[in-house]
């Protein structure tokens, strides 16, 4: 239901406070805009909601018609309260810890919530997780219970109970009604007393960081680090979460709540009272069916849902014959958001007459088109999880759809920086979150400090958590910060690659720009300890379905197209392109492309999609040498 009384004003942008050294900006913070929690917890926010707006939709269920059911603060409360008792009454005691092992789904976000009512602290495990993998988890994190999705997950746990001493209770999704109805007799006193215990300074999560190499390591994350968190993002992301128009604010969650973006981003809409809906499945028509149902006004996306969207939107014109006046459009677009870019820094004067003309025909035939292919109300998206790209990002904001772009990590409770309402600095990852401050050292690592950093990681053998720095902590990733305060992020530090030339090359830029190209569907640029730097290309599946139809090649077999002329001419161009980035020494001089993409399941990828370097190096070491067995090329 919309709101009876109007959202208030934004409040007035905050500049933040720089500090120079030898003329380079070496630190940036920016106040907090929402006061520090001091009691309660997250398990007060279904209560509250449902005392303060009881009738007000805070979240909607899909129905097996397709149909989506709007659920009010009161339901549900009333939900999370007798699902606490449930818990309570199966003999969970404050503390321990409950694992949930699902997709994206209401379920997850009432067995959080009622778990925090409980006194319990939740151990997300990504549904795609290995038998070993869960094991690990529920083993480090002491789990006495865990939440599954489905009865073949919960089997697949079979084999490794013998190693979980700890783990007392294997349910189901479908169990839960009885996991509930098992506390009808338990006073609402009983739920209410261990909610009251919890304060800001207690443990509300251990989410163990999914890593690019090693064994995963369980992030303790407290209630206030999540209240430092979300009620700065909200009220700095004032258009997001407190509409100022008639529709209001409402998003539809596609990525896992297994990873800290997802589950800010949940815990901020029930926070705001923003409609949130769930969407179990990513695969490109479940979710736009999904999305055209619900009808959200701001996404949660990672730059390859944006690039992908992007990319189905060019093929598809390019079939109807009109791939020259999307690309019109497309720079068209660049041109609007960087002219209104410009315009709110005031460098430049904002769009011309011209470009307004133009930008409202195609608005017309092409942009109307993308934001359709979101549900048609998508004004805004916040996105995470790598750089997005300059020109990306720009086409959005021409097109109609502002992003807000963050960087962070699953120690800072997700975004650490974020683009301010207008002011953003398209390329960038933003200022710091109000609240927080962002330094360079002198090797160039982003550092952070702010109350949604974490305290530190869970010791399995003593059930607490070892402080893991002092004032300061150390993300891992080089940065830059501009002379606005701006931080943009090159790379990670142990993914920097040295040439035996002595060069040092960042890969990221590289393979952002790379893994634009509607042809490309993942990109590892390599070159560590060589004499050039060179790069694996796979092939995105829809892309090179549309290039194979407009070829006449869909009968060639994939080991014969990776080495293909036509193709590799293209791919080429895109190579080239890329390499205006970057210095001559940086630039890639040779790629191969895979018969294959890099996947999860395969050990390629993380559960958030980030490269598994050493692990791509093992698994086509034979396709790399190839790369380096010829001749240096000029």
């Amino acid at each position: 239901m919309p709101r009876k009384t109007p959202a208030p004003a934004p409040p007035p942008l905050v500049e933040p406070h720089k500090t120079v050294t030898d003329g380079v900006v070496r630190e940036v913070s920016v106040p907090p805009l929402a006061p520090v929690v001091t009691v309660g917890s997250l398990a007060d926010i279904p209560y509250d909601n449902a005392e303060q707006a009881p009738t007000e939709a805070v979240l909607s269920r899909k129905e097996a018609d397709g149909t989506w059911r709007e659920v009010t603060a009161r339901q549900f409360a009333d939900e999370v309260r007798a699902l606490a008792k449930g818990l309570i009454a199966h003999g969970l005691r404050p503390g321990d810890r409950l694992a949930i092992m699902a997709r994206t789904t209401y379920e997850w976000t009432l067995l959080d919530f009622a778990a925090w009512s409980a006194g319990l602290v939740t151990v997300p495990v990504y549904p795609t997780s290995s038998a070993f993998q869960t094991r690990w988890i529920l083993q480090d994190s002491g789990a006495v219970a865990v939440a599954v999705e489905t009865a073949g997950q919960a089997a697949a746990l079979g084999p490794e109970r013998d190693r979980l001493p700890d783990l007392a209770h294997v349910w189901t999704f479908a169990d839960l009604p009885a996991v509930a109805g098992a506390g009808d007799g338990l006073d609402d006193v009983e739920a209410d007393k261990r909610r009251a215990a919890l304060t800001p300074d207690s443990t509300a999560t251990l989410i163990y960081t999914s890593g690019t190499t090693g064994r995963p390591k369980g992030c303790v994350l407290t209630h206030g680090n999540f209240f430092a968190e979300v009620d700065n993002a909200i009220e700095l992301l004032h258009p997001v979460f407190k509409s100022l128009t008639k529709e209001p604010a409402s998003t539809l969650l596609f990525l896992p709540l297994s990873h800290v973006f997802g589950r800010m981003v949940a815990i901020g809409c029930l926070r705001a009272r923003v409609r949130l809906g769930h969407a179990p499945s990513i695969q490109t028509e479940d979710l736009l069916a999904d999305l055209a149902g619900f009808k959200p006004t701001f996404l949660l996306a990672i730059p390859y849902v944006l690039e992908k969207v992007f990319n189905t939107g060019r093929a598809t014109a390019e079939k109807l014959g009109r791939a020259a006046s999307f690309d019109r459009a497309a720079n068209i677009a660049r041109r609007y958001g960087e002219a209104v870019e410009a315009a709110e820094h005031g460098t430049g004067p904002g769009p011309t007459v011209g470009l307004k003309v133009a930008r409202a025909l195609y608005d017309r035939l092409v942009y109307r088109r993308i934001r359709a292919a979101l549900g048609g109300k998508v004004r805004y998206a916040i996105c995470g999880g790598s750089p997005l790209g300059r020109r990306l990002a720009a086409f959005y904001a021409g097109a109609g759809i502002q992003i807000y772009e963050g960087y962070g990590l699953t120690e800072t409770t997700a975004a650490a920086t974020v683009t301010p309402p207008l002011r953003p600095r398209l390329g960038t990852v933003g200022w710091p979150l109000p609240g927080t401050a962002v330094r360079i050292a002198d090797d160039g690592e982003v550092l952070l400090s702010g109350g949604q950093v974490f305290h530190g990681y869970w010791d399995g053998q003593s059930g607490t958590s070892a402080p893991a720095y002092d004032k300061w902590f150390g993300t891992g990733d080089v940065g830059a910060l501009d002379a606005d305060g701006y931080l943009s992020i090159t790379g990670r530090k142990k993914d920097i690659l040295i040439t035996t030339g002595g060069k040092n090359v960042a890969p990221a830029p590289l393979e952002d720009w790379l893994r634009a190209h509607p042809l490309v569907g993942q990109c590892m640029v390599i070159g560590d300890n060589r004499s050039y730097v060179a790069a694996l290309l796979t092939l995105e599946p829809d892309g090179i379905a549309h290039w194979r139809r407009m070829m006449k090649k869909q009968d060639v077999p994939m080991a014969e197209l990776v080495q293909d002329p036509e193709l590799l001419e293209t791919l080429q161009k895109a190579v080239d392109e890329a390499n205006k980035l970057v210095s001559r020494a940086e630039s890639i001089r040779r790629f191969r492309v895979l018969p294959v993409d890099f996947t999860e399941e395969a050990g390629h990828l993380t559960p958030s999609l980030k490269l598994r370097r050493a692990a791509i190096e093992t698994a086509f070491a034979p396709e790399i040498d190839h790369l380096y067995a010829q001749r240096r090329p000029s």
